[in-house]
């Protein structure tokens, strides 16, 4: 009988160690920017800026570290059309919003927007950032990853992709770009002539893509369990998340600041920090989910890291939490 109770004891450990059930679940902070959820809700790269969209409050700006809010900021467009994407720029000054069909670009620091942009071609999927807040890249349904300089006007259409660009990734100085489609390949670009850099196919459709911000690696992945982190000085592979599940998809992914660590969120509600050396898991959280549908459910719309200490999540329960990594 004592054989039959140790054998159990020890299978259930094994199983909640593949499973990866360790973890804390206990956030060492959290803010309620919205009880009744967010359509939309973004953070900026050093975890102290939050933005975020709700059909009763509409679009505001918050001060996580000061705990305040700083700006309503108001609608996007007259037709009050829900905001799905919020985007900070890297430095945290400007920050651009959209629609299926259209979008706006704010000045932070001036808590107001510089302009409203339509898109007639296709539907947006993504949307990225330049530091100045005078660039643009998106991905659209129709198969085009469209990069605008909204200064010169300028518009450079990226025809690689044959099929639905489904994520969009632009470095700080919107030199570069980094686009994944349902056609089974990403794609790192130059903005500049539309020159492909490196190209990395998989075998199913690209749902994820992000870029570390000063240009060491890219994080590709599919909608199997193919999610690959790229050495973009070489294009060679640099590791593969390593995970049991037979599907890794994801809903926000952001790198460390100095490239090693890999921050992960799902639409399941699950948050997941990984080593970006060995591709291994570091720890994993469950964020706060919407309690008022059935089933209870939680998308993870964005992650940020914080000194190194933290790791902040920002879920559709409009609630951003504040994780330790020192455990």
């Amino acid at each position: 009988m004592m054989r039959i109770i140790s054998h159990s004891v020890v299978y259930l450990i094994v199983i909640s160690l593949l499973n990866g059930c360790f973890f804390s679940n206990k956030a060492e902070k959290r803010w309620d920017l919205a009880l009744e959820g967010s359509t939309s809700l973004a953070l900026s790269r050093d975890a102290r800026f939050a933005l975020l969209y709700t059909k009763q409050q509409h679009l505001q700006l918050w001060d996580l570290q000061d705990n305040q809010l700083l700006a309503k900021l108001g609608i996007q467009d007259p037709d009050e059309n829900i905001i799905s994407l919020i985007r900070f720029s890297d430095n945290g000054r400007f920050a651009v919003t959209a629609t299926q069909t259209n979008f706006a670009i704010w000045d932070l620091a001036w808590s107001q927007s510089t302009g409203l942009w339509s898109i007639a071609d296709g539907l947006i999927q993504d949307i990225a950032i330049g530091n100045n807040g005078e660039e643009v890249l998106l991905g659209l349904s129709n198969g085009k990853a469209i990069f605008i300089d909204l200064v010169t006007g300028r518009r450079l259409e990226f025809l690689a992709h044959v099929e639905k660009v489904n994520s969009v990734a632009l470095s700080p100085n919107a030199k570069y770009a980094l686009t994944g489609g349902n056609d089974h390949n990403a794609y790192f670009w130059s903005t500049e002539s539309g020159q492909v850099l490196h190209h990395f196919p998989h075998e199913q459709r690209v749902g994820t893509v992000e870029l570390q911000r000063d240009g060491l690696y890219a994080l590709t992945a599919d909608t199997g369990n193919n999610a690959i982190i790229w050495n973009l000085k070489t294009g060679t592979k640099k590791s593969q998340l390593s995970s049991w599940s037979r599907q890794l998809i994801f809903s926000a992914a952001r790198f460390s600041d100095d490239g090693q660590r890999l921050a992960t969120g799902s639409p399941s509600s699950r948050l997941i920090v990984w080593d970006t050396d060995s591709g291994e898991k570091i720890n994993s959280y469950d964020v706060e989910m919407l309690k008022d549908v059935r089933p209870p459910r939680g998308v993870v719309y964005d992650a940020a890291f914080k000194d190194n200490q933290q790791v902040l999540s920002a879920s559709s329960a409009g609630v951003v939490q504040a994780w330790s990594l020192n455990e």
